[in-house]
């Protein structure tokens, strides 16, 4: 597919106008996904699901937000039942998981549900718009709001996100037999393709300081020239400001991923980029510009480490699959397992459903994304839950 001709144009005069005539790779992918005109996430208009490039928790039934439902009223509950109890969810997709969560909570935790105040963070246009006539029924309940909209020290509640972090933008880096080097990308000599790769001096010192920060030493063997791969500098600002406007309560951020140690592996010698086309993936970043997702798998370490020094505890990682299971999903696949019906339709509605439960605990899949929960101003008590009754991670 050609590229989009708003992204095309953008990049060309970003670059041209670039001292040296470079761009980041960050600041590609920062446009790739999120020009106002044609970026991947703020034009196209089914980005996500069966009939999209790819499909996430909340595409395969209400289950997934029906149990982080369970979860957020634990965490009001921990912290004395505030009114209001804000969950601010940064990146909603379609706002299936907040309809899910909201009618969870209306249903089955009422008392939760009438002190909630839903808000989200969201940048593309279209998604919001899709996101407000799903979520019409809880009108009154639901906000949008910008980050700055959100006061520092001001949220009593939890911040939560679903595949979000892994659409930060990221700079590349190589290591060069002059030790380490920055991945530009700049234009190329002829119209396709556009784009081509130049490396240089890093254009920050906070390239070579993440991995001192995230423990990486880079003077190790295992990282010879030709050694590439991310720096999340967007990721820390992003953990930066979310633990700047929490006041007290969690951090809540599911995504897939590494700790640093297996990120910064000798087997990741290329990095992790990854690009979705029409449910197919590739490694070329460059090409189907505004109309693939780009993504970095996300370094955990880093998450945690940022938060720690911007004042949130760590209180636990642990996979997406164990996660669901200590909030009740083990139940509800057994419970399915319970129903004895002569009606094929009914035994293949049971199946079905049976086949996206477990796709939410594959551990080749979706059940091997992360939880990471992290918490502010908590009593001990607060420290504890029910998601995480399992070893974690890290």
């Amino acid at each position: 597919m050609p590229h989009h001709p708003a992204l095309h144009q953008a990049l060309r005069d970003r670059i041209q106008s670039a001292p040296q005539g470079r761009i980041s790779f960050a600041e590609f992918m920062d446009l790739a996904l999120y020009h106002p005109q044609g970026g991947y996430y703020t034009t196209k208009e089914a980005v996500l699901g069966h009939q999209g490039d790819f499909v996430t928790s909340a595409h395969l039934g209400h289950d997934f937000g029906e149990l982080l439902a369970v979860q957020f009223a634990e965490m009001w509950q921990h912290l004395g039942c505030p009114q209001p109890f804000l969950l601010v969810e940064m990146g909603a997709g379609q706002g299936l998981i907040a309809a899910d969560v909201l009618g969870a909570l209306q249903n089955h935790f009422p008392a939760c549900f009438a002190a909630l105040s839903y808000q989200i963070v969201e940048k593309s246009d279209r998604l919001r718009v899709a996101q407000q006539d799903h979520l019409a029924p809880w009108a009154g309940r639901v906000a949008w709001v910008t980050l700055a909209d959100i006061a520092d020290d001001s949220i009593t509640g939890c911040w939560f996100t679903n595949e979000l972090v892994d659409a930060l933008p990221v700079h590349q880096v190589v290591m060069t037999a002059a030790g380490l080097q920055e991945v530009y990308v700049t234009l190329a000599d002829s119209a396709d393709p556009l784009l081509q790769e130049v490396v240089d001096t890093p254009s920050t010192p906070r390239l070579a300081d993440y991995f001192a920060f995230v423990g990486i030493d880079l003077a190790d063997p295992q990282y010879a020239p030709g050694y590439r791969t991310e720096v999340h500098l967007a990721a820390l600002d992003w953990m930066k400001t979310v633990a700047t406007k929490l006041r007290q309560g969690y951090v809540l951020t599911v995504d897939y991923g590494y700790p640093a140690s297996r990120y910064y592996s000798r087997a990741r010698a290329q990095g992790t980029i990854q690009c979705y086309y029409h449910h197919a993936h590739h490694d070329n970043p460059y090409s189907h510009l505004g109309h693939q997702d780009i993504t970095a798998h996300v370094n955990f370490t880093a998450l945690e480490r940022q938060g720690e020094r911007c004042g949130l505890d760590t209180l636990g990682a642990t996979q997406q699959g164990m996660f669901l299971m200590a909030l009740g999903l083990g139940d509800r696949i057994a419970a399915l397992g319970q129903i004895q019906a002569s009606d094929p339709a009914t035994v293949n509605l049971a199946i079905q459903r049976r086949d996206r439960l477990h796709q939410l605990i594959n551990p080749m899949g979706l059940g091997n994304f992360v939880v990471l929960v992290q918490g502010k101003g908590l009593t001990a008590t607060a420290r504890v839950l029910k998601g995480l009754t399992v070893p974690p991670l890290m």
